[in-house]
């Protein structure tokens, strides 16, 4: 089975391949629509070198084989970074794309752009297939690691795959009108299909920006607050605890979970013993075996906030 940082590397590859080919193709056949393609790939590729190593640290920091140096500096970990890096790749593919925008409607209102449509063909189906093939390789490796980094990268290679076939089915025209009485159009299919490609692109990624922001922003998923509430609520009724309060948030993979629980003056006393036997009970229903889950348990017989109106 493939790991997450292996799963990664096989997209770093096929991302420079792409890209190396893109910008090669796009040069020789004068289109900038496959110039665009390779750049976005090489921004893609950068972005996946940054993942791959947050994934490896993120991995040694869960099974405790960083150095002392770097887990003293990083004593909650690396998983905050994730939604960081996922924001910052989003943002990127959309600027990226707008900026392709901008330049086919120059292209476009200036007259067009000549493009050798045979060079242009073969690299489209090409690379068409391969953003395939790899989106096919990384879903199914993902059905089992289930990482929010790889999900993002197989929607990044659908997206390659979907604009070349754009590119490619726009080629294929521009290589049929050739000689014909549409002969006219050539110059403004490059513009048109890179217009075309950079609209459908530029609002693909904002559902990933969003939830990055909310996690950055500590929102609290819904979910996850309510399973917390309902694990709180077992244990509290089931140990006579007069109250309990859930604070949860989610950045990337990480869990942050606190619980705490309000017991009555005269309830008694109880040995440590105990009382670790309720916090195991608490972290077993919030999974806290899970090494991405940060569970913290406290109790106190001090009065309660009140609870916010609903």
């Amino acid at each position: 089975m493939r790991t997450e940082q292996q799963t990664l590397k096989v997209s770093l590859i096929g991302i420079l391949i792409v890209s190396a080919l893109g910008i090669g193709f796009g040069l020789v056949s004068g289109s900038f629509a496959i110039l665009f393609d390779g750049v976005f790939s090489l921004v893609d590729a950068v972005m996946s070198v940054v993942s791959i190593t947050l994934a490896g640290l993120i991995a040694k920091s869960a099974s405790n084989a960083l150095s002392r140096r770097t887990q003293d500096r990083f004593t909650m970990g690396f998983w905050h970074f994730e939604p960081m890096l996922l924001a910052v790749n989003a943002l990127l593919m959309m600027s990226v794309a707008a900026y392709a925008l901008f330049q086919a409607i120059a292209a476009l209102t200036s007259g067009g752009r000549e493009v050798e449509f045979g060079p242009a063909v073969l690299y489209a189906a090409v690379v068409a297939v391969l953003c395939l093939v790899i989106a096919l390789i990384e879903h199914r490796a993902n059905k089992k690691i289930d990482s929010a980094l790889v999900a993002m990268d197989v929607k990044g290679w659908i997206m390659a795959g979907g604009v070349t076939g754009a590119l490619l089915a726009a080629f294929l025209i521009g290589m049929l009108i050739d000689g014909t009485e549409a002969e006219w159009a050539m110059p403004y299919v490059d513009p048109a299909v890179l217009a075309v490609v950079a609209l459908g692109l530029l609002p693909m990624p904002f559902a990933t920006l969003r939830k990055a922001v909310a996690e950055i922003s500590l929102v609290t998923p819904p979910e996850l607050k309510a399973r917390a509430e309902t694990a709180a609520q077992d244990v509290a009724e089931a140990e006579g605890f007069s109250d309990y309060r859930v604070y949860a948030s989610q950045q990337g993979r990480a869990r942050t979970i606190d619980v705490v629980f309000y017991v009555p003056e005269d309830q008694g006393l109880r040995s440590l013993e105990d009382w670790d036997r309720v916090r195991d009970e608490t972290r077993t229903q919030l999974d806290g075996d899970d090494p991405h889950s940060w569970i913290t348990i406290t109790f106190t017989t001090k009065q309660p906030p009140s609870r916010p109106v609903r």
